[in-house]
């Protein structure tokens, strides 16, 4: 087996593994819901297991330095609770989910689908912008709807779309490829596809990248600012997040428009390492039309 192949092995594996884990870490299989599904929680304890599951998630898709301190977290959420409390909350609901604190994100496939263009494509060179894929990721994530989506549809929507500016046949039966291993009907991909689109034109648009120089505002209720503990006061303000502007800049940051909601997206199993034999046939690029109907079709939506 030449270096290709075993290089190409490996990623069949990754791949096929991050396809198993990838239900584990969709919002409706973990949680607050899950835990009270699985236990008998009391009221009085609902705000303590709320910000657990917080502070869970951000060790889960956070690099340590931007986690906040547990001290940090009981201030701002004003959860009734101590140090302690938080700390054994977070020991049960680990106990109980089984939790692993390495989750599969987009940003997972994304990397994944990155290394296999690059490792079957013929000149095996940096053919796609890795970091403008993570800034439209970002973009992506700031929006609640894509929450829904499966991580893996859209890191393959993300690829699609930028293969698709790069008009590169052999790029394209690459990227159909990959959709066929990872059983991504055209139907979700053409859903979240134009979604995706939306939000990156809406993202670059020149409307969207003119400064905001309002200050930014917590409103709480009347009902909520009665009842704040005086340590809201002292907690410390939040460093400003740096914005770099268009979509297409390769450090560009979160963009800040409004969350939205949507519907859910099907899933399906992922395919048995059989099943994917094309990781292991050297590529010939083939310019068949038909290879292409689907991404044709999207384009003419």
């Amino acid at each position: 087996m030449d270096h290709t192949s075993n290089e190409a092995f490996k990623l069949l594996k990754q791949l096929n593994l991050h396809l198993e884990l990838e239900s584990k870490y969709q919002p409706r299989e973990k949680g607050l819901i899950l835990i009270e599904s699985t236990a008998e929680v009391k009221p009085k304890h609902l705000s303590c297991i709320g910000v657990c599951c917080f502070q869970l998630a951000a060790k889960v898709v956070e690099e340590d330095c931007n986690i906040p301190s547990v001290h940090d977290v009981i201030r701002i959420s004003q959860c009734k609770c101590t140090v302690s409390d938080m700390n054994r909350m977070e020991k049960i609901i680990s106990e109980k989910l089984h939790f692993e604190f390495k989750a599969t994100t987009a940003l997972t496939f994304l990397h994944l689908y990155h290394t296999v263009v690059l490792c079957h494509s013929s000149k095996r060179k940096e053919v796609l912008n890795l970091d403008k894929l993570e800034a439209q990721l970002k973009a992506c994530n700031c929006r609640l709807i894509f929450s829904k989506a499966k991580p893996s549809v859209l890191a393959l929507c993300l690829l699609t779309l930028e293969v698709e500016t790069l008009k590169s046949l052999e790029l394209f039966e690459i990227a159909l490829r990959v959709q066929k291993h990872s059983k991504v009907n055209d139907e979700d991909m053409l859903y979240w596809r134009e979604l995706v689109s939306k939000c990156l034109a809406d993202y670059s648009s020149p409307e969207c990248c003119k400064p905001d120089h309002k200050k930014l505002v917590w409103t709480v209720s009347r009902r909520t600012a009665q009842n704040l503990h005086n340590s809201y006061y002292s907690v410390p303000e939040l460093p400003t997040i740096p914005e770099c502007g268009r979509i297409n800049e390769s450090e560009s940051e979160d963009s800040c428009e409004e969350m939205s909601s949507g519907e859910d997206s099907l899933g399906s199993s992922p395919p048995s390492d059989l099943e994917a034999s094309f990781f292991f046939d050297n590529y010939q690029p083939r310019l068949k039309r038909l290879s292409f109907v689907p991404f044709v079709a999207m384009n003419n939506l």
